[in-house]
């Protein structure tokens, strides 16, 4: 990183405690980085944005109350300068695509080493847009593959957010109770998703559900 005086102010929005401390740990080795505060959820993310103006935010995609997708959305709206790194499992294009049509100046995956993560903010804070290297063929491809033929919409590219989100957990082995206080939403919401999940994919069990969610990358196989 370049030795600059003015410290890079940055937020750190995930979920899981280990993770924004192991972050904060390794960040707050970078002489340039400052790190101003942390949030748990999506809401708790915007509420930070707005009230410490950082320079970059970390992102996770999965959380609770508000996903990073849409916490992103309205971060930028709200504070269009501030660059957003999302860190994140989901190795898939949609994803990838869908987080810098909302607004990410950079996409890095949670397995990623250290020095990939340290050149993706760099990146990101001055400008350039990153994606971790074992993913950047997924947009390439999916580029050149809508620039030479038509491609039809697929059930997968139906479903929403929140029903990806919904999907991960339940190939994960959670009850809809478990989901729902994870999500913040009700049971009987959490039912909806899954039987319109179920629907759109034809897919009639957890099993089917779960070796399509190992397919698309949203879990580990």
């Amino acid at each position: 990183m370049h030795s600059l005086k003015k410290k890079h102010r940055i937020l750190i929005a995930e979920d899981h405690t280990i993770l924004r401390e192991g972050l904060r740990a390794i960040l707050s080795s970078v002489p340039s980085m400052e790190i101003v505060g942390e949030a748990g959820d999506g809401l708790e993310a915007i509420k930070k944005a707005d009230a410490l103006r950082p320079d970059l935010i970390i992102m996770d995609l999965t959380m609770p109350k508000m996903n990073g997708m849409e916490a992103m959305r309205e971060i930028k709206s709200r504070c269009p300068r501030v660059k957003i790194l999302v860190l994140t499992v989901h190795k898939v294009e949609e994803y990838i695509i869908e987080a810098f049509k909302n607004g990410a100046d950079g996409y890095v995956l949670k397995d990623s080493g250290q020095a990939e993560l340290l050149l993706a903010i760099e990146n990101a804070l001055e400008g350039r847009p990153f994606v971790s290297p074992r993913i950047s063929h997924k947009i390439i491809d999916g580029y050149l593959q809508r620039g030479t033929r038509f491609r039809e919409e697929s059930p997968w590219d139906t479903l929403t957010q929140r029903e990806r989100e919904v999907l991960k957990l339940v190939a994960e082995g959670y009850k809809n109770r478990e989901i729902a206080e994870m999500l913040c939403i009700s049971v009987k919401t959490v039912d909806k998703h899954r039987t319109n999940l179920m629907k759109k994919l034809d897919v009639h069990n957890v099993s089917g559900l779960t070796a399509l969610a190992m397919e698309k990358g949203i879990i580990a196989r």
